[in-house]
């Protein structure tokens, strides 16, 4: 077994309705003067609002941030630090999914280490403290709310950079099932498969320990059991809070271990061809089990006798693209996708050691 150390320091606060306690938690915390960094879709939502009430009812001054887009980059983050930094406020919320949670951190970075985002990229390279921050998902994807890394990418190079510390995590984090409940069709099947390759990733990767497997497993269960359930019967608020639970325990296994090569393969085609996320998980989940079964196919029948066939029909039930043909990827492309990938920091965590040629079969078998 793997050593680790494990250290909990997101307070997890989950209820239904549970974002009206917004303000209870940040007088708790003596939130002043608070910037809340949210999508525009949450501002047509409705969350915002509700979010900034429970805020001024306890006498906090807010202030939104909301000029940024699903994979937010360094001049985005930069145009927040900008923004914030005349405001003198001592807090940040991150409301939304990843995009928010890790805007809202790498901000965070900015204004009180000061630099560039990319001074950040690895972890452990923010020498002062960071100012107090709560996170609220809106959507069943990242974790990022039991995670202290920020992905953002590079304006210039679209390379998504993991900017991690240990001062970056989230003091609370409200997990609020009511708020998934809103979330678009096409956000829950492409969120919600990004969470199961958390789960099925982290179950395998090189990094695995006694705790990161609790939540993998945990995580796993919630998430296949209710991801088809929600996607069916969007008000389904059981299966809403299974999906939101799932989606932070999978979180909290990336934080306890790493990934492995399902998101090396998608991240390139992030960057080359904007694909979302989600979508370039779809994608590769599924060849990358086939291709890692190679060398650890017992571990993946601890979680499904079958885990391609199963990651294969949730992808169905999910409606997301199968092949990478349908997502307008090149087949000239693919070596010099292949070449990204195997650059890729969560690649180096793969069970099966992954190379250009490696990654290559990867994209193949996913055309």
């Amino acid at each position: 077994m793997n050593p680790f150390e494990f250290q909990t320091r997101t307070r997890l606060v989950f209820g239904a309705g549970y974002l009206s306690r917004l303000g209870e938690l940040a007088r708790e915390m003596e939130f002043r003067r608070t910037l809340l960094v949210a999508d525009r879709g949450l501002v047509g939502a409705g969350h915002v609002d509700r979010a900034r009430r429970a805020l001024e009812n306890e006498g906090a001054a807010v202030f939104s941030f909301h000029e940024f887009g699903e994979n937010p980059d360094s001049a985005m983050v930069e145009a927040g630090r900008a923004f914030a930094a005349p405001l003198k406020i001592d807090s940040l919320i991150g409301l939304g999914g990843g995009s928010s949670m890790d805007c809202a951190k790498a901000i965070n970075f900015l204004l009180t280490n000061g630099g560039r985002i990319q001074d950040y990229w690895g972890y452990g390279k923010a020498s002062r403290p960071m100012l107090p921050m709560i996170g609220i998902p809106t959507t069943t994807g990242t974790g990022s709310e039991t995670q202290t890394h920020a992905l953002i990418s590079d304006e210039h190079t679209h390379v998504k950079m993991a900017c991690g510390d240990s001062k970056s995590a989230f003091r609370v984090a409200i997990l609020d099932p009511e708020l998934i409940l809103t979330q678009p069709a096409g956000v829950c099947a492409a969120a919600g498969y990004d969470a199961i390759s958390h789960a099925v990733e982290t179950f395998v990767c090189t990094r695995r320990n006694g705790i990161s497997e609790c939540f993998s497993r945990e995580a796993w269960r919630l998430l296949a059991s209710s991801y088809e359930r929600l996607l069916a019967h969007p008000q389904d608020l059981e299966a809403a809070s299974a999906m939101l639970l799932g989606s932070c325990l999978a979180g909290a296994a990336i934080e306890s271990s790493m990934l492995g090569a399902a998101h090396a393969c998608a991240n390139p085609l992030t960057s080359r061809y904007g694909t979302a996320h989600g979508i370039a998980i779809g994608l590769l989940l599924e060849p990358v089990v086939q291709w890692n079964s190679a060398v650890c196919a017992s571990r993946y029948r601890d979680l499904h006798a079958d885990l391609p066939a199963r990651l294969h029909d949730l992808a169905l039930a999910g409606a997301l693209p199968r092949r990478l043909g349908e997502a307008d990827v090149r087949r000239q492309d693919l070596p010099a996708l292949a070449e990204d990938a195997a650059r890729q920091w969560t690649g180096q965590f793969n069970p099966r050691p992954l190379d250009p040629a490696g990654a290559l079969e990867v994209y193949e078998c996913a055309y």
